[in-house]
Order: C-alpha cells, then sequence, then structure tokens
C-alpha cells in the first residue's frame, strides 16, 4: 500500500513538473542587451568588469539573458551614456555617475565626494547606510537605476608635467579631472578639463592639457601617462574610494523577471568585490615599474591639501543651499563618513600604522 502511494505521489510530481516546465519557460525569456561601457578597452580591470558581469548573468541565466559590453565610441561616448540609457538608445552602462554632474551635482555622490568615504566606507554606507536607496530615488527622476559595480580604492592624484609645491603653482594649469573636483581644484586656480580615458595620452603630450589624473599605477602604466608627464602625485584626494556603476534603463529594469534581477544584484556584487581586489593585487607592481621607468613620486603639500578641503567643504555647501536632492544625499553621506572615521582611527589606523612602520624596519 506505502508503495502504490510513493509511486502514486511520484507519477503526480511527476505530472506537474511537466505541466509547469512551460509556465517556467515564459517567465525566462530570452533577452539581448546592450551595455555601453565608459572605459576602453585595454582596461582589463574596468572594461573587463563589464565583460565579467554581462558573462555571469548569462551563466546564472542558461544563456537566456546575453549582454554585450561596448567600448567608448562603438555607440556612444562616455559623456552621453546615461542620456543614452534614459532614452532608451541601450538598455544599460557602465559607468561613473560623477561624469555626469553638468546634469545634476548630485550624481557626484554616486561616486565619490573628494574628502569624502573609502572604498569600504563606500559600500558600508551604500549598502548598510540607506546609501542605495537614497541615490535610486534620485537616479529614478533621471529613468535611471543604479547597481554599484566596482571600486578602486583611493586613486592616485595624477600626473603632472611639472612639479607642483604650493597653491600658486596651480593657477592656469589646465588638468584632465572628473566631477566636483573639477569645480574644488578651479576653486584653487586650475582650469578643470573634461576628457576621457583614452584620450589622456595624446591630450598631454601635445601640451593641450598640463595634467591628468586616471586611476592608479596599474591602469596609468596601461596609458603610458609617465611618458608625457613624470611627476606622480599623491593622494587622490577627489577619490578616496569611489564607486563604479551599471546604470540600466529603469523601465526595462522593471520589466525583468525577478530571477533576472537577482541575477544581476549577484554578479554585480561580485564585480564589485572583485574590482577592488584586481586593484590591491596590481598596483604594487605597477608603482614599482613605473618609478623603475623614471616617475617622479610626489606627495601634494599639506598647504595644497589643507585649501582643497576648505574648497570642497565651502561647495559642499553651496551646492547644499540650492539643491535639496544633494543635501539629502549628502546629508546621509557625512553624517555616516563622521562615524566610520570616529571607529578607522580606532582600530583599522593604528594597525595599518604599526604595519606600514614595521615594514619600513624591515
Amino acid at each position: 500500500m506505502k508503495r502504490r502511494a510513493f509511486l502514486k505521489a511520484a507519477t503526480l510530481g511527476a505530472t506537474a513538473g511537466a505541466i509547469a516546465k512551460p509556465a517556467i519557460a515564459q517567465t525566462n525569456p530570452e533577452i539581448r542587451w546592450r551595455m555601453t561601457s565608459a572605459f576602453p578597452k585595454s582596461l582589463d580591470t574596468l572594461f573587463g568588469g563589464g565583460e565579467t558581469f554581462a558573462k555571469l548573468v548569462a551563466e546564472a541565466t542558461d544563456g537566456k539573458f546575453q549582454i554585450q559590453a561596448f567600448a567608448p565610441g562603438e555607440i556612444v561616448g562616455a559623456p552621453q551614456a546615461v542620456d543614452a540609457i534614459a532614452g532608451g538608445t541601450v538598455e544599460m552602462g557602465h559607468t561613473c555617475s560623477y561624469y555626469y554632474v553638468g546634469k545634476d551635482p548630485t550624481f557626484a555622490i554616486g561616486t565619490n565626494l573628494p574628502f569624502g568615504l573609502n572604498s569600504r566606507q563606500t559600500n558600508a554606507w551604500l549598502y548598510h547606510g540607506g546609501g542605495n536607496a537614497l541615490l535610486n530615488e534620485f537616479y529614478a527622476k533621471h529613468n535611471l537605476y543604479a547597481l554599484v559595480a566596482g571600486n578602486t580604492g583611493a586613486q592616485m592624484g595624477g600626473w603632472f608635467r611639472k612639479e607642483i609645491k604650493t597653491v600658486d603653482d596651480l593657477k592656469g594649469l589646465k588638468m584632465r579631472i572628473a566631477g566636483l573636483a573639477g569645480q574644488i581644484m578651479g576653486k584653487l586656480g586650475v582650469v578643470p578639463q573634461q576628457i576621457a580615458g583614452g584620450d589622456l595620452y595624446p591630450s598631454l603630450e601635445r601640451g593641450t592639457i598640463d595634467a591628468a589624473e586616471w586611476v592608479a599605477p596599474y591602469d596609468d602604466e596601461k596609458l603610458g601617462l609617465n611618458k608625457v608627464a613624470p611627476y606622480y602625485y599623491y593622494p587622490g584626494f577627489w577619490e578616496g574610494g569611489p564607486a563604479i556603476h551599471m546604470f540600466i534603463n529603469l523601465q526595462k529594469w522593471n520589466e525583468l523577471p525577478k530571477s533576472y534581477q537577482a541575477a544581476m544584484q549577484a554578479a554585480a556584487g561580485y564585480v564589485n568585490a572583485d574590482t577592488q581586489a584586481k586593484y590591491d593585487a596590481r598596483n604594487p607592481a605597477g608603482l614599482r615599474e613605473l618609478l623603475g621607468d623614471g616617475a617622479q613620486l610626489r606627495p601634494f603639500s599639506q598647504e595644497i591639501m589643507d585649501a582643497a578641503y576648505k574648497a570642497a567643504n565651502e561647495i559642499y555647501d553651496e551646492i547644499s543651499a540650492k539643491n535639496p536632492d544633494f543635501k539629502k544625499i549628502y546629508d546621509s553621506y557625512k553624517a555616516f563618513r563622521g562615524e566610520e572615521y570616529l571607529w578607522f582611527q580606532v582600530a583599522e589606523y593604528a594597525y595599518d600604522t604599526f604595519m606600514i612602520r614595521a615594514r619600513a624596519r624591515g
């Protein structure tokens, strides 16, 4: 009797499974999307992150959700990416939010504010401090939805054709620098320029610009910037922990099956961690090679750091006074930063300081 009941249940289960298959197929459609990247193909860290994301999404959906990555200019240029995504020219893009401060300065916060959070703190704010929700509330006004998908860690201050020792040395300097950092450096006399990564070398070589910031040793070496601007400054105080995002057309995102949304969220999370890990693993050798090739490593002076910090806070106050979206997100970001550095000075800073000194002692 028990055997007959088991067989009957098994048969009913098999029949139910057969009936369910068409329904499952209907909820897992074949989808083809295009992703425009803001990063040249030569950068395996950044452009490669987009390719990894697409590969993971395809694998998680048994090949039914295919995303093809395109370099800047193949469909649209990096400065036009969010307009192309919002307007439906492409379904999504892999880019930095702060490239679009011309639309609204609030876009800057999505990547990083000068003198802002480091990479770990950025992730903490985004995932557990309400940052993602606040940003997507803002992005929705532009028909966008965003998934954080990468971080470089603290960046370098860039490549300069001459030494920069004082604030006076910055006056009249034409520098490629993105986001609100350009406005901050503008207060110090710099003439900020928005130039795509692939155009930095020729712009420096021709003297169209006098300085350029990009990322860090591993990527900077690939672009060959040390060949045309020998002075390599640090730290990039405008990018202490810059996040990179997958921007998605909001309607297209809402139309996706929940399982596909989950696949994208998981893939973005992996790329977010993997990108940071790649930079941490590869930057030490990159720095050694650049120095061996003649790069001159220099710290920004305390005078420049203090002046830039003062200018940054003035600009944030000015924007907050007239932009409610910026103020709402910045207030959250600023409060979180204060708490994070209270904690980081206790354990992280003490430990890192000891280890750096121990290494120096051999």
